[in-house]
């Protein structure tokens, strides 16, 4: 499972006042716990508070990579924001991301085809996110068919089923589970099947404990990469398990932590 660290991003209050007033350790601190507690790859957002993007990317790159050697998922809607951070990366880096509008493709995959980066695809188009599995399916396939035009191998492609709050879009849960399942199955290579697990679970309670059984869910339908919160140990360890369940680690009684040091 390849995890992606949710935590260094300009939404959170502490993140945003570190970013504006370089406060480099807050942001190597958050990497390297991040990293420590199994984040294989960390997202990297200025946030919506940013009053210089392409600025603050390169501060954040820099100083991320000063302290950490994982790849970096470049989260912007910004396209010279994202390339900002594609000039220095040190890794292959993650473009987050591009929906299924042409023009935004074509900007994405344009900049993916010349860094040699990979892509997070949404599935939605300027309508919004769409309410059934078939319709996802739809706006996924564009995506992987245009991702074909640019050369881009389809297994440097992440598709998102995009999950929505569970207490306004219940039924959307079901949904995404049954798309997982499908996009996995759309060419070949498969293309990877990620989401941001913490939007299923904004604004209401018990997000941990509901977090932590949708991901094994998700992940007996054939999720491969997730962004999520990697300090939560009990998450971690759901994944953990869910992974050895499935046969996909060698079981000790220490399973735990062999998959740590690992």
């Amino acid at each position: 499972m390849i995890v992606i660290g949710e935590l260094i991003n300009g939404m959170y209050k502490d993140v945003a006042r570190a970013v504006a007033n370089r406060e480099a350790d807050i942001i190597q601190h958050l990497a390297l716990e991040q990293v420590k507690d199994g984040a294989s790859m960390l997202d990297v957002n200025m946030g919506p508070y940013s009053k210089d993007p392409a600025r603050d990317m390169r501060w954040l790159v820099e100083t991320i990579q000063a302290v950490v050697e994982v790849p970096l998922s470049l989260d912007s809607t910004k396209a010279d924001v994202i390339e900002e951070g594609l000039k220095i990366t040190k890794k292959r880096a993650v473009i987050n991301s591009t929906s299924a509008d042409p023009e935004r493709m074509d900007i994405i995959f344009g900049l993916a085809k010349r860094y040699n980066a990979q892509v997070i695809g949404l599935t939605m188009d300027k309508s919004g996110v769409p309410n059934s599995k078939a319709s996802r399916l739809e706006l996924a396939q564009t995506i992987v068919a245009k991702a074909i035009e640019y050369g881009i191998n389809t297994e440097d492609l992440y598709l998102d089923p995009l999950l929505l709050p569970l207490n306004v879009a219940q039924p959307q849960a079901v949904e995404v589970l049954e798309s997982i399942h499908e996009f996995r199955l759309l060419c070949n290579p498969a293309p990877q099947v990620i989401f941001g697990l913490s939007n299923l679970t904004q604004g209401i309670k018990s997000r941990s404990l509901i977090n932590r059984t949708f991901l094994t869910m998700a992940i007996a339908n054939g999720l491969t990469a997730v962004i999520l919160d990697p300090l939560d140990k009990k998450l971690m360890d759901a994944l953990i398990t869910a992974e050895l369940l499935l046969n996909k680690n060698i079981y000790c009684d220490s399973f735990l932590d062999a998959y740590r040091k690992k």
